[in-house]
């Protein structure tokens, strides 16, 4: 009985050590995240890709471990960012949908609300966000100053984002204007910008453990870019039908997708280009010794889109998976994710672990030894990353959009359930899939199993709180992007 309790003791006080020394922040690693705009689940070629080249992203996977069963936080922009930033599912999450403010910006995260940014803050992480914003204009509660980043860069309305030129960018408080982009010349091509900004961060903060947010705008529509060496990859390439949209010139508006003569090379073109974008900051933190002790993850914000010309079908950019942008079925929700974290995660690993972006702050903050969220819908993954066989499992993950009549999802093991206009009727037939064997979701089987129906219904129930903001039930809301 006495070794039996020594040996007890000795299992807690060694799994204790691994997650104390997490907490205690020792060598705390760097972290950068990279979330793509509208990227697809089959966009990468280390998700099956065979037209458009990307090469980092592929090696990003060959050193760290691929995802295959790793969902979006929603269907959209701005509330997947807010399932992320908040570690909440839209169920609960503040941001449920795109909601515009004028003159510029959208709908902010509340005061109330914490990011998992705040929390790196206060455990002495250096923080900066580059990219697109979406969640609180300069000045409002969502600010990106006041939910957790010491410095943010690039466009913080999702409007301003639907233009590649655009008159101006963001650094904190300050708007910076592009001399001579006047939505009739396209001069300084924003991403671009962004990005050398995104490098000085990486070399300002080499000495200090730092959170490096990159919600770059590629590849979202419109689809446009400088005729370069990642264009040159895939002119003539393709046959092409060109695209009329809102083009630059007399009569441009921020809002409008450009007109575009080839579409599907630029937008393989912009994919490369993410790709590139990566391998610079992969190549920053090898040239700065920073590597080693860096956490890197990749994700795309949701699903493939279908705007200014671009063509998911033709690249089989959701992989084989149903729908596209603002669709809850599979090809809207499930996306690639990558981690590399050299001596700590298993280089060319696959996990089926079935997670979503609200697991990615209970993650990081254990990881970085920050405090604890107030709350969170989250479950950390660090076990999975680590190898180890103590990972907790999600009893379902649920998602909702206001959009489109009113949509619901969740899943649960293998079964998936949809459920559509519910804003008519919340209590609409719900579509049934075993992804198991039907990962395309071609064979609606709930005639088959009404227990599960009824399960997966309940989940639904029990997941949902009304938002006075973004209402499921009781309102519309015809904001989008």
């Amino acid at each position: 009985m006495k070794f039996l309790c020594l040996v007890i003791l000795w299992i807690t006080l060694g799994c204790h050590s691994q997650s104390s020394a997490f907490r205690r922040g020792e060598n705390r690693p760097n972290i950068v995240f990279i979330l793509a705009d509208d990227l697809g689940y089959g966009d990468l070629g280390c998700y099956g890709q065979h037209i458009i080249k990307t090469p980092h992203l592929d090696r990003l996977a060959s050193e760290g471990m691929r995802f295959t069963q790793f969902y979006t936080g929603a269907t959209v922009c701005a509330p997947s960012r807010s399932a992320l930033l908040t570690g909440q599912h839209t169920g609960h999450t503040y941001i449920r949908g795109n909601k515009e403010m004028q003159p510029e910006g959208q709908e902010p995260l509340a005061d109330s609300v914490q990011t998992f940014a705040q929390l790196l803050q206060k455990a002495g992480y250096v923080t900066g966000a580059f990219g697109k914003w979406g969640l609180g204009m300069v000045g409002t509660a969502g600010d990106p100053n006041r939910k957790g980043f010491d410095e943010f860069f690039g466009y913080n309305c999702q409007r301003q984002s639907h233009r590649y030129y655009p008159t101006h960018l963001w650094h904190n408080a300050n708007r910076i204007v592009l001399e001579g982009n006047d939505l009739t010349q396209k001069i300084h091509y924003a991403p671009a910008i962004i990005q050398e900004k995104t490098l000085a961060f990486i070399e300002q903060h080499r000495n200090k453990p730092f959170f490096l947010f990159m919600p770059i705008v590629l590849p979202h529509a419109e689809l446009q870019g400088p005729e370069d060496e990642y264009y040159r990859l895939y002119d003539g390439a393709f046959e092409e039908t060109p695209h009329k949209g809102n083009g630059y010139g007399p009569g441009a508006t921020v809002g409008g997708y450009a007109s575009v003569d080839k579409p599907r090379a630029t937008y393989a073109a912009m994919v490369s280009r993410l790709d590139g974008y990566v391998g610079e900051v992969l190549r920053k933190l090898d040239e700065l010794g920073l590597a080693e002790n860096t956490i890197v993850m990749f994700g795309s914000d949701n699903g493939p889109h279908t705007e200014g010309g671009a063509d998911p079908q033709f690249f089989r950019s959701a992989g084989g998976l149903r729908g596209v942008k603002r669709d809850l079925y599979e090809g809207g929700i499930r996306t690639p994710f990558l981690v590399r974290w050299p001596g700590k995660v298993a280089a060319g690993s696959i996990s089926e672990h079935a997670g979503a972006f609200w697991d990615v702050m209970p993650t990081l903050v254990e990881i970085a030894g920050a405090p604890l969220p107030r709350y969170t819908d989250g479950l950390s993954f660090l076990p999975t990353l680590l190898g180890q066989n103590t990972q907790q499992r999600h009893r379902y993950l649920y998602w909702e959009f206001h959009e489109g009549g009113g949509k619901q999802a969740v899943r649960m093991g293998k079964w998936k359930g949809v459920r559509l206009q519910v804003k008519e009727n919340p209590h609409t037939p719900l579509e049934l899939y075993d992804l198991s064997n039907d990962m395309a979701e071609r064979h609606n089987v709930a005639d088959q199993h009404p227990d599960i129906v009824a399960q997966l219904q309940q989940a639904m129930d029990e997941a949902h709180q009304e938002s006075t903001v973004f209402p499921l039930f009781s309102g519309t809301n015809k904001d989008k992007h």
